[in-house]
């Protein structure tokens, strides 16, 4: 059980990190998607103050109205989301896409021209930058199409393997970024092991493994090999085509994947 603890370890260096005011200061500053988004928000500032001089005392009345409605919209439906989310990665996301959808709001109340301008903006910063995902790699293996091949035929590793096929691409696969890291801590060990598969990398292996790249918003996909056979996959596939991909949460994993069966069986030497 070694590897859990040395794992247990990890895991807290990687919350730690997390949940580090310096990480995120510096990840505003070195990350061009926060950067730019952080850019464009402050921006609203000499903008208002330019807008309190320009509009007369009853527009400026109004607008200041519109702005409290705003921010006490947005602080409910940000602690909806603290409440709710899994994964920081997740929450940042939707708590971005409320503030940008109010401020190209707020800005329609000012002036259409403006609110044009912040939604071209937004649209630039969606094409050039792209969210990062979680860093932590927790007792997971990044793999090769390659390596989990030649671990899955030589029998001499783990009985178990789950094998995570992502692509950072897309945004499903960077809200649940966290979420793998953070199962291998809990459910590693010498019977069940854990990798990953980055398909940005290796397309031609999504074939081989029966993943359709036709359609990125139904990555990720997980796939539980017994002995080099498959024996489960989520999504299912014959699962219907979806639009928003499914809601993917660590507890659905588990209940999957029998996580906690498996590590009870481990304990029980079966």
């Amino acid at each position: 059980m070694s590897k859990n603890s040395n794992g247990g370890s990890s895991v807290q260096r990687d919350q730690e990190s997390s949940y580090d005011p310096v990480r995120w200061l510096n990840l505003m500053v070195s990350e061009p998607y926060y950067l730019f988004h952080l850019l464009v928000f402050f921006s609203y500032i000499p903008v208002r103050c330019s807008a309190f001089q320009i509009l007369d005392p009853a527009r400026n009345s109004f607008l200041l109205k519109r702005e409290i409605q705003v921010f006490v919209a947005y602080c409910v439906l940000t602690v909806v989301k603290i409440v709710r989310t899994e994964s920081w990665e997740s929450f940042i996301q939707d708590t971005l896409l409320f503030a940008k959808i109010f401020l190209t709001a707020i800005a329609l109340v000012m002036d259409y021209h403006l609110a044009l301008w912040y939604a071209l903006a937004f649209l630039v910063i969606h094409i050039i930058a792209q969210q990062p995902p979680y860093e932590g790699l927790g007792s997971s293996n990044h793999l090769t199409p390659l390596q989990l091949e030649s671990l899955l035929t030589e029998g001499n590793t783990s009985r178990f393997w789950l094998v995570e096929f992502r692509a950072f691409s897309t945004s499903a696969c960077v809200c649940t970024s966290s979420f793998f890291p953070e199962l291998s801590i809990t459910y590693s060990n010498t019977n069940l092991s854990f990798g990953t598969i980055d398909l940005g990398l290796f397309p031609n292996a999504a074939e081989r493994f029966g993943i359709s790249l036709g359609s990125l918003n139904q990555l990720p996909v997980y796939i539980l090999f017994e002995n080099a056979v498959e024996v489960a996959r989520f999504p299912e596939f014959d699962s219907e085509p979806y639009v928003f991909g499914p809601t993917i949460t660590k507890r659905l994993l588990c209940g999957r994947f029998e996580l906690d069966k498996r590590l009870l069986d481990y304990v029980n030497g079966k």
